[in-house]
């Protein structure tokens, strides 16, 4: 029997909370990782993570050539990505980046798997493929069977993200806030601009002049290139709510042909990475804690939207820092390594 190939991966941004994720799913998924290395700032350097029964310690990012690694997971954020990961490319690393750096770049394919696995192809350009914005990913995976079927003429999208989208930081002001809160003290606030205990803040990333924020447009741009049709028109209301893990989208859209809740159902329910949890009135319906370290995307309250001719609502749940983040990525590695390398 011909062994297994195995690839040399570097994990850069091993210590944040997607960095983490990868790791943790590389092994759950049994991805023939021959060497890992794992790779984050200079601050970070010295620990250790376990990854099959081993502590791997963690290096510095800025000492790395890239020469003996076959595939690099990349999530150190934006600002380090755009050094390192042409870096890594030009040095024959292929980079699968979490980051938003590359995402809209046209020679930089953006991936998810479930949606525009031929996509990957593009990779040959830059050897840098981009993995989607978190909330981007679980709506597209919902988004593509029921364009496929319907045609999506408009979509609008109202987010309910969990802290954990903000990193490891913003997860640790939460759990303080609601601390302070209960032994009646005043809550710090360091990552958000307000408190997010106990509250909602309609503003995730920056303003621009148009009013939206970045993540909004993020969603409204990496949808029509993931999708391939510049002709679906999106608009985005992200919000930012006290849930430690997991993104909730109510999503509303418009279609040209005649759709219906039996027919999307039927639709969703034999789509690639999707699963419908849909018995209302039994109280039955996706929420973040159901869909905290699972890698399909939780769909519900299905229903038709009387406003428009073919209007449908949908109620849309997912772990973002698995399927929105660290599992898309490894997602992506494997068919690389099954079609490409």
């Amino acid at each position: 029997m011909a062994r297994k190939r195995s690839y040399n991966v570097a994990v850069v941004g091993a210590t944040g909370a997607v960095g983490r994720e990868m790791i943790k799913i590389l092994e759950e998924r049994d991805f023939p990782v021959g060497r890992i290395r794992l790779l984050a700032s200079e601050r970070s350097a010295g620990e250790r993570i376990e990854f099959r029964g081993r502590d791997e310690p963690v290096g510095v990012l800025e000492k790395e050539d890239f020469k003996d690694i076959d595939i690099g997971l990349f999530s150190p954020g934006a600002r380090v990505s755009s050094e390192y990961a042409p870096k890594a490319a030009k040095a024959g690393c292929v980079v699968v980046d979490n980051t938003s750096f590359f995402r809209m770049d046209p020679d930089v394919p953006l991936v998810v798997p479930e949606v525009n696995p031929q996509a990957i192809e593009g990779f040959r350009k830059k050897n840098i493929i981009a993995n989607p914005n978190c909330s981007t990913i679980q709506m597209v995976v919902v988004l593509k069977p029921i364009h496929d079927r319907y045609r999506i003429k408009r979509v609008v999208v109202s987010t309910y993200q969990s802290v954990s989208g903000a990193g490891r930081e913003a997860m640790d002001e939460l759990s303080e806030q609601i601390r302070s809160i209960f032994n009646m003290k005043e809550p710090e606030k360091k990552v958000f601009p307000h408190q997010i205990a106990f509250n909602c803040i309609p503003h995730i990333d920056t303003f621009l002049e148009n009013g939206y924020t970045k993540e909004e447009m993020k969603m409204v741009e990496e949808t029509k290139k993931i999708m391939g049709d510049d002709s679906i028109r999106v608009t985005a209301t992200t919000v930012r709510v006290p849930v430690f893990i997991g993104h909730s989208e109510s999503i509303n859209i418009e279609t040209e042909q005649e759709i219906t809740p039996e027919g999307v159902r039927e639709v969703l329910e034999g789509a690639e990475g999707v699963r419908v949890v849909d018995e209302p009135r039994m109280s039955i319906y996706p929420m973040p804690l159901d869909a905290h370290d699972t890698d399909d995307v939780l769909v519900g309250r299905i229903r038709r939207d009387d406003t428009v001719p073919n209007g449908i609502n949908l109620w849309v749940v997912a772990d973002n820092l698995r399927k929105g983040a660290a599992l898309n990525a490894v997602q992506i590695a494997e068919i690389l390594i099954d079609r490409y390398l």
